[in-house]
């Protein structure tokens, strides 16, 4: 056997770890696309996911609103059929709902005023009649995801946005 320099075992070895090299270099570049796939499909499920969350959030907003709102229609027909001297009259402001003082016993229609949940303050639209309070309705114009309404509720079905879910008493249907 040869033993010098150029010995045939010698040109092979370099040769095998130039294949060793080019073979690690492709599984590196196979390597990094699955890291890229990886990536794109954990960012479309989190997309998914956002959606599904901002869904729920807004079902919770819409059921929050539904409530509030009908606990303003109940307090304002309640308040309209609280007769103080033989007169029934609707309040002027809101916060005659919390300390009806028309009488010798302080009567409270509503426990708090509710914030409005669409747009998480207590900016409620009024609706009157004359100077008085019949209703309210929230300021959000952001369009509803709920379509079909029962009972008390059922004036909404066709709306399409939060803003034309009107909350009017009902003096007719008093709840106390």
């Amino acid at each position: 056997m040869p033993s010098g320099k150029h010995s045939r075992s010698n040109l092979r070895f370099p040769l095998r770890q130039r294949q060793r090299q080019r073979q690690r270099q492709r599984q590196r570049g196979f390597g990094y696309l699955m890291a890229l796939f990886a990536i794109a499909a954990l960012g479309l499920m989190a997309a998914g996911a956002g959606r599904v969350w901002y869904t729920t959030a807004q079902r919770e907003r819409e059921a929050d609103l539904l409530f509030a709102g009908n606990q303003y229609r109940q307090a304002l027909a309640s308040y309209y059929a609280s007769k103080v001297g033989g007169v029934q009259q609707y309040p002027q402001r809101l916060e005659d709902l919390l300390n009806d003082r028309r009488s010798q016993v302080t009567l409270r229609h509503l426990r708090r005023l509710y914030v409005d949940p669409m747009t998480g303050k207590a900016d409620w639209v009024l609706v009157t009649a004359g100077e008085r309070i019949v209703g309210v309705h929230s300021r959000s114009e952001q369009s509803s995801i709920k379509r079909y309404f029962e009972d008390a509720d059922e004036t909404f079905n066709g709306t399409g946005r939060y803003a034309q879910w009107v909350f009017k008493a009902d003096a007719n249907k008093v709840a106390r």
